[in-house]
């Protein structure tokens, strides 16, 4: 890939995206927190999580990543509240065929993937992208965990 390609995949939105990421934070009493770290570029998502009848009820990320993982991330974000775990596993399965094996972007309520369609051709920003999706889901299942206790 060329130089000019990657400033490309770096569009506006992506950008706007990237600026504006919700829930950015941590939460002061989460059931479960999650740290992962993408060793290929070095970015992090911690995630913190609140539980309520099995959907997330309170939900924070600290997010240290490149524009891709920060627009993933904003994506997130934007629509996690009240989702269930069943939802957010099959949306980072989703992402990770669309990014991976020309699958198709993920429906409603999250289409705005579609905008990291572009970075198929970029296989060392796969990672990034899923860190905040892969951090959600390990959440759900260490505060289900804990429930369980």
């Amino acid at each position: 890939m060329a130089d000019s390609d990657l400033i490309k995949l770096y569009s506006g939105r992506i950008l706007d995206l990237a600026a504006d990421i919700p829930h950015a934070g941590r939460l002061p009493a989460p059931q479960a927190t999650v740290r992962r770290r993408a060793p290929q570029c070095g970015s992090t998502v911690t995630v913190d999580v609140v539980v309520e009848n099995g959907r997330i009820a309170a939900f924070a990320q600290d997010v240290r990543a490149c524009a891709l993982g920060q627009a993933s991330a904003a994506i997130l974000g934007a629509q996690v509240i009240g989702q269930d775990r069943a939802t957010l596993a099959g949306l980072r399965d989703q992402v990770q065929a669309m990014l991976a094996a020309d699958g198709h972007v993920p429906p409603p309520p999250f289409e705005a993937y579609e905008v990291l369609v572009p970075a198929r051709a970029f296989r060392n920003r796969h990672a990034s992208i899923l860190l905040a999706l892969e951090a959600v889901v390990e959440a759900m299942d260490d505060a289900a965990t804990r429930a369980a206790s």
